[in-house]
């Protein structure tokens, strides 16, 4: 069974120096004000939550949606912390520890995502199964450095950069403590496991690519995390990362259909009748919405207490389902297993039938897939033509190459001679860019626009 005070542990991601010993500031609160001060999180301001490149100000970006989730994180983390505390006697913790590891995990949960939302997972997937060139050269690679590309993973992404990518010459990355990074990592496992099957939630997608395999091997060992399997990178869950999803879970389910709505998508009686039924249509509740004269004002209303109460529900499924989770057996979400789970079901029913559908969306999105699987295909060209040719590759490769920032080309100095390490240093340059500056450097290198023109 994994244990709190270990689940808990400050040590920080490639650093010997100890935890902090001031309580002003917690370690934790640390892990928070990194995340927000780093470029990937502010770069999140301008990519897709559902509508990519709104015009409508009100609209949510990843950016948004990660701090309403943080915030949500902490509310589920500080109540869960309050009784696993008292439960378990732990000395020198805190129920906002609790709180701050999971809001932190939160803030991060998304600052993997590619441009253009989902679609733009799927664009660099289909990238590597069906792209003339870029097929042929994931083809070559073999186990999980293979399955990387294909069945690429913006949770994966993530892990990258905050423990790698953001402050390179770190070890560690940001050097986030292991509670926090195994908190985010709600798919503790690598892309390819052998061909072996393994069940529950946790197992779905996978959280590190191969290269960040050892790294995720030091978080795991710090916290205690279970190994699922001794010849493959694959854990139990952190007990918070149960925690992490819920939020994540009630944010984009309640709050996309607000967003529906403000786009007119949704009719206000729609919005009603879809959040009365997770919150229940008492007759004081009914005579609260009916004094508020806004219609703008009824949703928010009704968004918060839906938010409430499936946050309620959500702590008590896991101070109920708690000794299954430390012995690394709960294979469902929690949102899976709450009162209001069939309400909340049909929020995401509704929004694919209404919202994810919208043509605004569709056309975008459709957009984007071309202009990722383009920029990929386009520059893995270039930069194989200058690790193979050298100083004799073609001029249009050498042009190309000086629009990657040498961090994104595989190596220190020059190109990378190894072709995982290219194909990963590429993704992790395309998968950074907002959604506009995807756009715009798509237009330049395809020549659909100049610049100064």
């Amino acid at each position: 069974m994994m244990q709190w005070s270990r689940l808990l542990s400050r040590k920080r991601l490639g650093s010997a120096q100890p935890p902090a010993e001031s309580t002003l500031r917690t370690d934790f609160q640390r892990d928070m004000d990194r995340i927000i001060f780093s470029s990937a999180f502010r770069r999140m301001q301008d990519k897709t939550q559902v509508f990519p490149l709104s015009r409508v100000d009100y609209v949510r970006t990843r950016l948004t949606h990660s701090l309403e989730a943080s915030s949500i994180g902490r509310s589920l983390g500080t109540l869960v912390g309050e009784q696993a505390i008292a439960r378990h006697g732990l000395a020198g913790f805190e129920a906002s520890d609790f709180g701050d590891i999971v809001a932190a995990a939160c803030l991060a949960h998304d600052i993997g995502n590619p441009p253009f939302g989902h679609s733009g997972e799927d664009a660099f997937r289909h990238w590597a199964h069906e792209a003339p060139y870029g097929q042929r050269r994931v083809g070559v690679l073999r186990g999980s450095e293979r399955e990387d590309f294909l069945s690429f993973e913006g949770n994966a992404q993530g892990f990258r950069i905050i423990a790698r990518l953001q402050n390179p010459d770190n070890p560690g990355g940001l050097q986030l403590t292991c509670a926090t990074l195994a908190a985010f990592t709600k798919y503790p496992r690598e892309s390819w496991l052998g061909g072996g099957r393994f069940t529950g939630v946790a197992a779905k997608k996978f959280g590190f690519v191969a290269e960040d395999r050892e790294l995720f091997e030091a978080v795991a060992d710090s916290v205690g995390l279970i190994r699922r399997d001794p010849n493959h990178a694959i854990w139990c869950r952190h007990p918070l990362a149960f925690l992490v999803e819920a939020a994540d879970d009630i944010s984009y389910r309640v709050i996309d259909i607000e967003d529906g709505f403000r786009l007119g998508y949704l009719s206000l009686s729609e919005v009603e009748q879809l959040l009365l039924a997770v919150v229940g249509s008492e007759q004081a509740l009914r005579e609260r919405l009916q004094r508020l004269s806004d219609t703008k004002g009824k949703v928010e209303f009704l968004r918060a207490k839906a938010i409430n109460t499936v946050v309620t529900q959500a702590v008590s499924c896991f101070l109920d389902n708690e000794a299954t989770i430390l012995r690394g057996e709960l294979e469902v979400p929690l949102m899976a297993m709450i009162p209001a789970r069939e309400a909340m079901d049909r929020l995401v029913e509704v929004a694919r039938e209404r919202i994810y559908c919208a043509q605004e969306v569709v056309e975008i999105q459709a957009a984007g897939f071309q202009v990722i699987g383009d920029l990929l295909e386009s520059f893995i060209m270039a930069l194989d033509d200058l690790a193979e040719q050298g100083g004799s590759a073609k001029p249009k490769s050498q042009m190309l190459s000086q629009l990657v920032p040498q961090q994104f080309k595989g190596g220190q100095r020059g190109i990378s001679a190894g072709l995982y390490s290219r194909l990963l240093s590429l993704t992790d340059f395309v998968a950074g860019m907002t959604d506009s500056y995807a756009v715009s450097l798509y237009k330049k290198v395809t020549g659909i626009s100049l610049p100064g023109r």
